[in-house]
Order: C-alpha cells, then sequence, then structure tokens
C-alpha cells in the first residue's frame, strides 16, 4: 500500500460535495488550515495524515497509529471475514479507518502482527528488498535433526510454482520444536519447507519482525502501542 495523495481542492470538493470553484473561493478567504498553517493554493498536495480544517472544524485529523498484537488461534488476518473474528476486531476504543495489517498469520497460526495506518512504514517493514528477518517458534508432529538446518539453508525448489526459497536459518530447540528466521514469507512456506520432510507442523508462532519482539507482558488477543524505538 503507499501513501494516499491527492489535490486540497479535489479533497474538499469531495468531502463537502462542492464544486472546485466554492473551494478555491473558500481557500480566497483564507478559511482553510492545512497542517496548522492558512493554504491559498489550489493544487496543494496531502495525504491521508494531512491535518486539514475549515472554519475551525476538522475535515480530517488522522493521526499515525502503530500497534503489535499477539494474535490468538482462530483469528483471521485480515479486515473483514464473514466466518472467523479478524485481527482488527480485537483492537477496542481504536479509529480502524485505514488501518491493516503488516505481515499475515495463517488462521491457525499465533503470535506477532503489526497494525498500522501508516501504509509506507508498513510496506517498507515489508518489502523484500528491505530484507527485514522474521522469527518463529515451530512446533513438529515428528523428531527433527540437524539435516533440516542445512536443508533450510540451501532453500528449496517449489515446482508448482517454479520457485526457490531464499536460505533460511532453522535452530534446533529440541527434538520437536525449531526456530526458524526467513525474510520472505510465500504462501504456507514454512509448513511446506517441512513438509519436504513429512513433518506436519503442529504450531507455528511468530515471535519477531525485525527488531519489533512479540512483548511476553501480551496474552494471546491483547495489544499496545508500538513504543517510538520499536517504530
Amino acid at each position: 500500500m503507499r501513501s494516499k495523495r491527492s489535490r486540497l481542492d479535489q479533497f474538499i470538493a469531495q468531502k463537502l460535495q462542492i464544486s472546485k470553484k466554492a473551494v478555491r473561493q473558500l481557500l480566497l478567504e483564507n478559511r482553510v488550515e492545512l497542517d496548522g498553517q492558512i493554504c491559498k493554493s489550489v493544487d496543494q498536495q496531502i495525504n491521508e495524515f494531512s491535518q486539514i480544517c475549515l472554519d475551525g472544524d476538522w475535515l480530517q485529523r488522522h493521526t499515525r497509529q502503530y500497534y503489535m498484537l499477539n494474535k490468538p488461534i482462530g483469528v483471521v488476518s485480515a479486515t473483514k471475514d464473514d466466518i472467523h473474528p479478524t485481527a482488527l476486531s480485537l483492537l477496542s476504543d481504536i479509529e480502524l479507518d485505514l488501518m491493516h495489517i503488516a505481515g499475515r498469520l495463517d488462521l491457525n497460526s499465533t503470535g506477532l502482527l503489526l497494525i498500522t495506518n501508516d501504509s509506507q512504514w508498513s510496506q517498507a517493514l515489508m518489502a523484500p528488498e528491505t530484507k527485514v528477518d522474521k522469527q518463529y517458534l515451530v512446533t513438529l508432529a515428528n523428531p527433527i535433526d540437524e539435516s533440516y538446518v542445512s536443508a533450510f539453508a540451501e532453500g528449496m525448489y517449489f515446482g508448482y510454482e517454479d520457485i526457490m526459497t531464499k536460505s533460511a536459518r532453522l535452530e534446533l530447540v529440541n527434538h520437536f520444536q525449531a526456530r526458524v528466521t526467513l525474510q520472505e514469507g510465500k504462501y504456507h512456506q514454512i509448513k511446506r519447507m517441512f513438509g519436504r520432510f513429512r513433518n506436519p507442523v503442529v504450531a507455528l508462532h511468530r515471535e519477531s519482525i525485525g527488531d519489533i519482539n512479540l512483548d511476553s507482558l501480551l496474552k494471546p488477543g491483547e495489544y499496545r502501542h508500538l513504543n517510538e524505538k520499536e517504530i
């Protein structure tokens, strides 16, 4: 998602359902404030976080918001769903307009979800070229050994899509758990990689995205603001 840029006169005309000629008159009369300053420019560029006032009344007043959520099982990483509760539905007393999820998790996966209304921030965080690590704790149905480590490091070829996964780091935690770190997120990638060993994934829990670690104090379904350092 990219930042939604538009012209100030177009925004006001659509917001108030008036003509652009009427908007130009408002600007000439010094009745419009943009980010705390009187604005007279007809073609002034704005985005979704521009603070816009007319005669002291707010036409737009969005502020950038960033949250982490400890996603529980059975919640979908979506804004709307007809069957399951969504991640956004767990956020109460929050303006959900423009909110979206940066880095989705499957229905039965748990752990760190980042939710924001800042599309430029989320795009920079999740774009493949930025090479941000995502770390997961994976629980398997069958025992695992050192052979998994080299296989994940080498990458795996999936013929159906004709793709080769990038090198991923796998650390053995115990006989049935591994910590996997990767920089991409292809469809069901971790489950499919373990599927090469015919070893079903029992649980998949995301622990971190980049330097943002899931807060250990957050219970499943709980959330909090990101602090300045995390943002």
